[in-house]
Parts: C-alpha cells; sequence; structure tokens
C-alpha cells in the first residue's frame, strides 16, 4: 500500500534509511490515473524494501516545488535521499519496476 508522502513526513521517511519511489500525481490528471494502479502493485510487491508513495500537488506544493516538478505524473527514484532516476509521464510497469529495482 502506497503512503500519503508530503513536506512534512519526508525527512523521516529519508531517515529510515530505505529507497523512496515518490509518485507526484493530481486526482484530475488522466495519465496520473492511469500510473496509479503500477505505482500501487509495485507498492505491494516490493513492501518492506522500498517505501512508496504518493504526493498530491494540489495539497503540498513545496515537496513538489523541492524536487522542482513541473510535469505531471513525475516519479522520483530516491536512494539515500538522492534522486537518482525519475520517470516523467505515463508508462508500463516493466519501466517502473526497472527503476525501482536499481534503488533497492
Amino acid at each position: 500500500m502506497t503512503q500519503n508522502i508530503t513536506s512534512e513526513n519526508f525527512e523521516e521517511l529519508i531517515a529510515s534509511g530505505k529507497p523512496i519511489v515518490l509518485d507526484f500525481w493530481a486526482t484530475w490528471c488522466g495519465p496520473c490515473r492511469r500510473v496509479g494502479p503500477i505505482i500501487e502493485e509495485l507498492a505491494n510487491d516490493y513492501e518492506g524494501q522500498v517505501i512508496v508513495g504518493k504526493c498530491d500537488i494540489e495539497e503540498d506544493e513545496d515537496l513538489p516545488m523541492r524536487f522542482g516538478v513541473r510535469n505531471i505524473p513525475t516519479i522520483l527514484f530516491i536512494k539515500n535521499g538522492e534522486v537518482v532516476d525519475k520517470q516523467v509521464g505515463a508508462a508500463a510497469r516493466p519501466v517502473f519496476e526497472e527503476k525501482l529495482k536499481s534503488i533497492l
């Protein structure tokens, strides 16, 4: 299950030491709705190995601004507090899974 990631809890998640997959999205975004189920599947399949979360850009403006997110969906792959890869726009599950595996 994905976590709700905000500017308030982000540093705490980084401190956990686990890699993070962070999906920036909005309810009105069609491509975000296509990517959402894939992100949920990855959260379930890799539970305990990686933190998979979503940040609604309508509810938290600070976190997207911090990472320079200009388009959604934008999915960041974070290891040791650093963005090591990202996917802008919708893609198939194998694309996301390959990027996720690279941060494990």
